[in-house]
């Protein structure tokens, strides 16, 4: 009797699995044998993922939603797909596309045909992460042209710290007495004095 198996991968811990989940719950009865890493899929060091592989025998079935969930590259991804369907012998179900079942076509021209699917949907899965990095690089810079500040906001100088900057400046006060005066830390007085000896340059 095979074994029917879902894996669900989410590739930060703020991100929802709960859409993963759903669709696998409907076509994997026993919920035990539903994995699922929360990690970054950088590599394939993934607790739970290679605790169902070992467990993993020939014919066993596995779902998963999508087929970016096996990696984040094209070459991760067919390597995955060789393992699972080559070495181990099982069955792969892709649930966002029906034409990726390997349970069907068995012969030559349906295992080719699943082949080629396979590595266009690998390349367009790898191609849109590329476009929606480069979109969110030229998103950022866009935004920097207009002067959008990114990160935490800078805290206003606290009242007087001119005064004292110019009598650090001038030798008359160490950064030790400066950064007391100011009520702040001496990496942080001088961090700040730095920003404002540049700002007054530009």
């Amino acid at each position: 009797m095979e074994t029917v198996y879902g894996y669900i991968r989410v590739s930060t811990k703020e991100q929802n699995e709960d859409r993963q989940i759903i669709a696998l719950r409907e076509v994997v009865t026993a919920e035990e044998n539903i994995y699922m890493d929360k990690q970054s899929g950088k590599d394939f060091k993934r607790p739970a993922y290679q605790r169902m592989l070992r467990k993993m025998k020939k014919d066993d079935l596995l779902y998963i939603k999508s087929i970016d969930r096996l990696g984040r590259n094209y070459e991760e991804i067919l390597e995955q797909w060789r393992i699972l369907t080559k070495e181990k012998g099982v069955d792969i179900v892709v649930l966002d596309m029906p034409l990726l079942d390997t349970r069907r076509g068995k012969d030559l021209m349906g295992t080719f045909l699943s082949d080629i699917v396979l590595q266009i949907l690998s390349f367009v899965a790898e191609n849109e992460r590329t476009n929606i990095r480069q979109r969110q690089a030229e998103g950022i810079a866009a935004a920097k042209a207009r002067g959008v500040q990114f990160g935490r906001p800078i805290k206003p100088l606290p009242n007087g710290f001119e005064k004292v900057y110019r009598l650090w400046k001038a030798d008359k006060l160490t950064g030790v007495a400066a950064a007391r005066l100011c009520k702040m830390p001496l990496s942080t007085f001088l961090y700040k004095a730095g920003r404002y000896e540049k700002e007054r340059t530009e």
